[in-house]
């Protein structure tokens, strides 16, 4: 009796620290997407940001505009608008099953029809894991400071 507890005792250990290294691997992978979905911004790459989000993606703007893919893509392209700088700080992964939160503060800087913007918010992601990739179903920014 005390071996097969010993055993049972063994597995749930290495199990639970399978699982803890997954958990990790995917939180790494996670946050290489939000940094490539900041590359993708800064060089108005729409193909590589249309990879990350999914069909039915809902982006909520600080101000409260809420756009779809398609017009999230679109303003990424317009050319009055010019990101110098996009990045992320304080980034923090919330996993589930198929599912992941990420959180984090963001700086970003540019133009926009001329006029410089430098704004520092705050941003959730929400993310599926679908069909064997991560994708962005919506995103949420709140200004902190303009």
């Amino acid at each position: 009796m005390p071996h097969r507890l010993t055993a049972a005792c063994t597995l749930a250990l290495l199990s639970a620290m399978l699982l803890r290294a997954d958990n990790i691997a995917e939180q790494s992978r996670l946050l290489a997407l939000e940094n490539a979905w900041n590359l993708a911004q800064i060089h108005r790459d729409d193909k590589a940001l249309r990879s990350l989000i999914s069909d039915e993606y809902v982006y909520t703007d600080y101000d409260g505009t809420v756009m779809t893919k398609a017009q999230f893509l679109a303003d990424l392209k317009d050319p009055e608008y010019k990101a110098t700088l996009v990045t992320n700080e304080n980034m923090k992964v919330f996993a589930y099953q198929n599912a992941a939160i990420v959180i984090g503060t963001y700086h970003s800087k540019g133009t926009y029809k001329r006029q410089p913007f430098d704004h520092w918010g705050r941003f959730t992601d929400s993310w599926i894991f679908n069909n064997g990739k991560w994708q962005c179903v919506a995103t949420h920014t709140n200004l902190i400071k303009k």
